[in-house]
C-alpha cells in the first residue's frame, strides 16, 4: 500500500469528505468538511478521490515533539518527577472566604504540581545567578540571601513531599 501524501482528498466512510494534513506511521490526520480534523488509522475504510504523491515523512510532528519532551524531562535539571505524600493524592484545597462568598476547590495535584513548578523554577533562577558573568560575588552573595528567605517561605508546604529531600530548605539556625 502506497501512503497518501498531503493535500490529497478522501472519502471516509463515517466523517465524510476530508483532506489530508499530516500523516504519521500509523495515522491520518484528515480535515473533513463536516467533521472537522480527524484522526484515522492509515488503513482505514475510505475512497481515496484524489491521491497526491510526494516523498511522505512518516514520522509526524507530534512524534518527534513527543520524543524530544521525553528526552528533555530525562537529562534535564528542571524537571524532575516528585512524588506528593500519599494521603494528599486525590485530595482538594478548599479557600474558604470570611464573608460568605462562594468558596474555592482546587484538587491537592494541581497545586503541589504548582508548587513543584515554582521550586523548579527557583532552582533555575539559583543556577543562572551562581553561573552569571555580570554579577559580581557579593552580588550573587546577597541575590543568594534572597533565594534562601524564599526557600525558608515556602517550608509551610513541605507538608505536601513524600520524601524529605524534595522539601524546602530556608536559613538554618545556628
Amino acid at each position: 500500500m502506497k501512503l497518501l501524501g498531503i493535500g490529497s482528498r478522501i472519502n471516509h466512510v463515517e466523517y465524510g469528505k476530508g483532506v489530508v494534513t499530516n500523516i504519521s506511521s500509523k495515522h491520518y490526520w484528515v480535515t473533513f468538511l463536516e467533521n472537522g480534523l480527524e484522526t484515522i488509522d492509515i488503513d482505514s475504510d475510505f475512497e481515496v478521490i484524489e491521491a497526491l504523491e510526494g516523498d511522505v515523512d512518516s514520522v509526524s510532528f507530534f512524534d518527534v515533539e513527543s520524543s524530544l519532551v521525553k528526552i528533555l524531562e530525562k537529562w534535564s535539571d528542571t524537571h524532575e518527577k516528585v512524588a506528593m505524600a500519599d494521603k494528599w493524592k486525590g485530595g482538594k484545597l478548599i479557600l474558604d472566604p470570611a464573608d460568605a462568598t462562594a468558596s474555592k476547590e482546587i484538587p491537592i495535584d494541581t497545586f503541589f504540581h504548582k508548587i513543584v513548578m515554582v521550586r523548579d523554577r527557583i532552582r533555575v533562577m539559583e543556577q543562572k545567578i551562581n553561573s552569571s558573568k555580570n554579577l559580581d560575588d557579593q552580588e550573587k552573595v546577597d541575590l543568594q540571601q534572597y533565594i534562601t528567605r524564599v526557600y525558608g517561605s515556602l517550608t509551610s508546604f513541605n507538608i505536601l513531599f513524600k520524601n524529605k529531600s524534595d522539601s524546602f530548605v530556608g536559613e538554618r539556625k545556628g
